[in-house]
């Protein structure tokens, strides 16, 4: 029975010991080993025991977790995974750990997949070796696959990804241009590889001519910019703030068509918006839960309390009277974002009031 994220399986003695050990110290583990080596406490504390070849377990093991830490030697793991390998972006991360626990090696998923960093949080645990051999973590480099991750960042496309990637490792010569987004992004103790070089503008880029560029903006560039990603990739960092006030019952589709209009005349890109705003009153209004779901976007609302705390440019009687707020859209989005000034004030489209914020970093 799947319960964590994790799965870690043994199949001699001693790896029955190591994966104990995991099953206490690393979160969100179950453990499973074969029943020969059933201690009797396995019950009580989750473990699974099976029978026969590891190989027949390992299939519904690959599709069931996000990762499995395999104590079992590297050329049998290679063997019985190769029929089940199918995308970077869908198979979990395969671990592997010698029957002494010196060594934790990285096998399958390194980036996308999240096996190298939990090589490193398991050798932590057994004070074992964490071996790794994606050349960007080797030459501490950026790792154009996960760049701006864990901030949220996502790619415009992922067509580039492969031949910006050689770039960056070969050491050929790459630009950086951001104008929006988490500015520490660099977390090793390292200065930036020397091949490496950030730029104010893309202009500025373009004419250096480099061989690879990484460009992260929520912005929809021009024809002229766009010569920049023939060999680059684009994040869409989250930055864009939504307020929106609409009339009770409000469909979805005219909610998103007003946020699709209004970020179009921005020429700001969708992928980038954070978070959709509102007042509490609306907390349940179907087609604002919608639009958010659709696109995983935060959904958040305030009291007219928080949102009358802040100074708008337009306040509005009419909007107090019906919500004890002078104003829904306007303070919602500078409550979230923390901006002074907005893109778009108050917009008013329909059943639909919109106004938009960037977060600045």
């Amino acid at each position: 029975m799947v319960k964590g994220q994790y799965a870690v399986v043994a199949i001699t003695k001693h790896g029955v010991e190591i994966a104990r050990k995991l099953g206490v110290r690393l979160p969100s583990s179950d453990v499973y080993y074969m029943n020969k080596f059933a201690k009797g406490d396995e019950e009580e504390k989750g473990i699974q025991l099976f029978e026969g070849s590891v190989r027949l377990l390992l299939p519904s093991l690959f599709s069931s977790y996000r990762g499995l830490i395999l104590i079992i030697s590297l050329g049998a793991v290679v063997r019985m995974i190769a029929p089940l390998l199918k995308d970077k972006k869908t198979d979990p991360a395969v671990v592997v750990i010698d029957d002494k626990a010196e060594h934790v090696i990285s096998v399958l998923s390194g980036h996308l997949g999240g096996a190298n960093e939990l090589t490193r949080e398991v050798a932590a645990i057994l004070q074992a070796r964490p071996v790794i051999t994606t050349a960007s973590d080797v030459q501490k480099t950026i790792p154009v696959d996960l760049f701006g991750r864990r901030f949220g960042w996502v790619w415009e496309s992922e067509e580039n990804l492969t031949p910006v990637s050689a770039a960056v490792v070969n050491e050929e010569k790459v630009a950086i241009v951001q104008e929006s987004g988490e500015k520490d992004w660099w977390h090793y103790d390292t200065p930036l590889p020397s091949n490496i070089q950030v730029y104010s503008s893309i202009d500025e880029a373009l004419k250096d001519k480099p061989a690879a560029a990484l460009i992260v903006t929520h912005r929809i560039l021009s024809d002229r910019e766009k010569e920049i990603l023939k060999n680059g990739v684009l994040y869409r960092p989250k930055v864009i703030v939504l307020g929106i006030g609409c009339n009770r019952g409000t469909s979805a589709s005219e909610i998103e068509a007003v946020i699709q209009e209004t970020l179009h005349e921005l020429s700001f890109s969708i992928k980038s918006v954070k978070a959709l705003c509102t007042i509490d009153l609306k907390k349940d209004e179907q087609g604002l839960i919608e639009v958010a779901n659709k696109y995983g976007w935060e959904f958040v609302y305030y009291s007219p309390e928080e949102l009358n705390s802040v100074e708008l440019e337009l306040p509005s009687e009419t909007v107090f009277r019906y919500t004890g707020a002078y104003g829904v859209s306007e303070p919602a989005a500078k409550l979230y974002s923390g901006a002074k000034q907005l893109e778009v004030v108050k917009k008013k489209s329909g059943n639909v009031t919109i106004s938009v914020a960037l977060i600045r970093y």
